[in-house]
């Protein structure tokens, strides 16, 4: 069976899935309920010092839902840790000391001045935890405190108060990064010059789900007002993915180890992280979606699919697609596809051919004699895929390789404006 052990940045933990930093990881009640249902480790909800914060006491969320209902997506209002610095490090202490095997990484958010952050890191050096997340990422509240995602923004910031922390510290560092920035590479180097162990990512991105028509309100409603949140759970996912991967392919920050976060719900987008260049995952709206029992499908399922696929041990599928992630300009405008329908398994609902003939290329003919029938027509097709992503079928519809200048099928030239790679304008290398 596959080796699901994890060793990130030196910390170990029976398996890569920690709960992220977030309501699940706020007591001693619920970490010790997430280690017993097979959590590899916590990462406890962002602490500051005292005076603690008080929260709303009103709703603190707000829901987008697909179609049949199931959550995609959730904002968050909610600050950080309500609870007293003191009571947190005392359970988080006795936490560590009775689960000595689990991963326990304690979230921190001061003011960003050198006294704070050496004052409190002085206290959680004491509770025997395995390292420190910098909380950079939060985008509400805090941050309107110059806290959280305004310090996340500003690099310079970054790698002064990394810098500060493994000054004072022999913990590991790991800085949670913001999304809400329009290059994530900058803020990673920053982090990495600071002396960074890790960088985790992505927080929550800034945003406003909803709004109440009776009411006039954005949503969570709180005595009639709203404020914009964080974004977080499924929906946020393939904008983790690239952030991940833009840092994982950046030259300068290749090596730099990376805990992925962002609408990881299942193994499988847990293997999408790590194959990305992740070293490990955290997982937050899933847990608070279905318990925290939904770790051990997790981990089921990814040893089960580690075992088909031949994969002893975690590393040994970390970063094998990041070499696969290119710039646009790079990608062989000679690799042809098209679509073909499996008439087998077509029930014709006619999606395929409306959004074709509406909105794409009037690449599927339809016929009504007595009975809906759907075909591709080769010679318009130009392999966009949008007829797959519409198809209520899996597998009904699938996107067919062709040899380069030439239809199969037909044995006719496939009308490609740039016959050769080599000479196409798009690539950097191209003769011309």
């Amino acid at each position: 069976m596959a080796d699901l052990s994890s060793e990130f940045i030196g910390i170990k933990s029976p398996n890569p899935f920690w709960l992220a930093s977030a309501p699940p990881t706020d007591k001693a009640y619920n970490v010790v309920r997430a280690f017993e249902a097979g959590w590899g480790g916590v990462v406890w909800k962002t602490l500051g010092e005292n005076p603690h914060v008080v929260n709303v006491n009103g709703p603190r969320y707000g829901a987008v839902y697909s179609a049949d209902r199931r959550l995609i997506g959730l904002n968050n209002i909610e600050l950080i840790s309500d609870r007293s610095l003191e009571v947190n490090l005392t359970e988080i202490k006795q936490v560590k000391r009775d689960w000595p095997d689990r991963a326990m990484i304690v979230s921190l958010m001061v003011p960003c001045e050198e006294k704070n952050w050496k004052d409190i890191l002085k206290r959680v050096n004491d509770t025997g935890a395995d390292g420190i997340e910098l909380n950079f990422g939060c985008p509400h509240g805090m941050s309107e405190r110059g806290m959280g995602a305004s310090v996340g923004q500003v690099p310079e910031y970054i790698e002064m108060v990394t810098r500060w922390c493994k000054e004072s510290t022999d913990m590991a560092v790991i800085v949670k990064l913001t999304p809400n920035i329009s290059d994530i590479r900058y803020p990673a180097r920053a982090a990495l010059a600071g002396g960074a162990d890790a960088v985790s990512l992505i927080n929550t991105v800034s945003s406003i789900v909803s709004v109440n028509l009776d009411t006039m309100s954005p949503e969570p409603s709180i005595d009639g007002k709203g404020s914009h949140g964080g974004y977080c759970g499924p929906a946020v996912k393939p904008i983790a993915l690239n952030m991940v991967a833009e840092i994982a392919r950046d030259k300068e920050t290749a090596n730099l180890p990376i805990s992925g976060i962002g609408g990881i719900t299942t193994w499988r987008d847990a293997a999408e992280f790590m194959a990305l260049g992740a070293g490990n995952v955290q997982v937050c709206t899933a847990a608070m979606t279905y318990g925290f029992k939904v770790v051990q499908e997790m981990i089921s399922g990814l040893e089960h699919w580690m075992d088909e696929q031949g994969h002893a041990n975690l590393d040994s599928i970390i970063g094998k697609a990041t070499p696969n992630v290119t710039d646009w300009q790079y990608l062989n405008l000679n690799y042809i596809t098209k679509a073909s329908i499996n008439q087998d398994s077509c029930i014709q609902c006619g999606r395929c051919h409306v959004v074709c003939e509406d909105t794409s290329h009037q690449a599927i003919t339809q016929e009504l004699n007595g009975k809906r029938h759907y075909e591709v027509i080769d010679k318009e097709c130009v392999g966009c895929n949008l007829c797959v992503s519409v198809c209520p079928v899996e597998n009904c519809i699938s996107m067919e390789q062709m040899t380069s200048g030439v239809d199969p099928r037909t044995n006719l030239p496939i009308n490609n404006e740039y016959a050769n790679w080599t000479t196409h304008p798009n690539n950097p290398t191209a003769s011309r």
